[in-house]
């Protein structure tokens, strides 16, 4: 059967023993990034941006450079869609021209119709949904550190988003407890929070949702979030508000482990879901996460595009 059944949709179509080859491989990759220059030699990305982005376009652009290939970047000027062209169309044409698409969307269907009508791989960038790139570069990171995650504590705080679902999803294929600690009325969506659970109950491991900032205690690994995602701007100064007691400064931290680690997804808002004394401060492995984009989305793209 092919990785991940041909295309990165959702952490969750992936196999636990997926899941960690796309973190050795881009271990591996980190470690000795001349050895896999040739992997995907001549071969073209296709990279559909309707949200604009840093990491994931500098690092899928980079990434595929670095394994021999080309990215072509495809804003929504570039392309029909915002013109009424179906998703089928633009996927049946583009499977004609490249090797594989990265979308980076609003709609998590449109990366399904780009997978079910396009013939080539699928790599979903980003959709109001999941963000799957990065919790398996995020995955990657946290092994960087703790070797084996199996039985760590992993503490998402902020709205359940598709941030939040994607985590959720890595902690279960990598043998972590979940927790998802949110104000009240921002809790992740009740179908990934079913898949989730059932994940969990195949793992072993505990998915548990809260809106107590006191289910930090013990954590391995304590992630954030903005408060407000791209889109929803105009419900900033309400989740200000609703936020206000769920900020990652000092006194949240000292619940968890003492050799825990701090980790964001960027860009971060010092002073809101975040403390500058925690983002900036040494059990802050931000920065580390954003390199590693594009050690794991090389992976991702070798075992989809290529042989590896």
């Amino acid at each position: 059967m092919a990785f991940g059944n041909g295309h990165l949709l959702s952490i969750n179509d992936l196999t636990a023993e997926e899941v960690k080859a796309v973190v050795d491989l881009g271990i591996a990759m980190k470690a000795d990034p001349d050895a896999y220059r040739s992997t995907l030699a001549g071969q073209t990305l296709g990279m559909i941006f309707m949200k604009s982005s840093t990491r994931t376009r500098v690092s899928f652009e980079v990434g595929i450079y670095q394994l021999g290939g080309t990215g072509l970047f495809l804003s929504s000027r570039d392309i029909q869609l915002n013109r009424g062209e179906p998703i089928s169309d633009t996927a049946q044409v583009l499977s004609r021209y490249v090797d594989g698409i990265m979308a980076r969307v609003f709609d998590h269907s449109d990366v399904e119709d780009l997978a079910e009508y396009g013939s080539i791989p699928v790599i979903n960038g980003l959709t109001d949904l999941l963000h799957p790139c990065q919790g398996l570069a995020d995955l990657m990171t946290i092994t960087e550190v703790f070797g084996d995650p199996t039985g760590k504590k992993f503490v998402y705080v902020g709205d359940g988003n598709n941030m939040a679902h994607s985590l959720m999803f890595m902690c279960s294929k990598a043998g972590m407890d979940f927790v998802c600690i949110s104000p009240q009325g921002y809790a992740m969506e009740p179908e990934m929070v079913e898949l989730g659970i059932e994940d969990a109950q195949a793992a072993g491991t505990q998915m548990i949702q809260s809106e107590s900032m006191e289910d930090i205690e013990g954590a391995h690994i304590v992630y954030t979030d903005v408060w407000a995602s791209m889109g929803q701007e105009e419900e900033q100064s309400i989740r200000l508000q609703d936020f206000a007691d769920f900020t990652v400064d000092a006194a949240a931290m000292s619940r968890a482990d003492k050799d825990a680690v701090f980790m964001h997804c960027l860009p971060a808002h010092r002073g809101e879901e975040v403390s500058a004394e925690v983002c900036d401060g040494p059990q802050s492995i931000i920065f580390d996460q954003a390199e590693n984009r594009l050690h794991a989305q090389k992976a991702i793209m070798a075992k989809l595009m290529g042989d590896l």
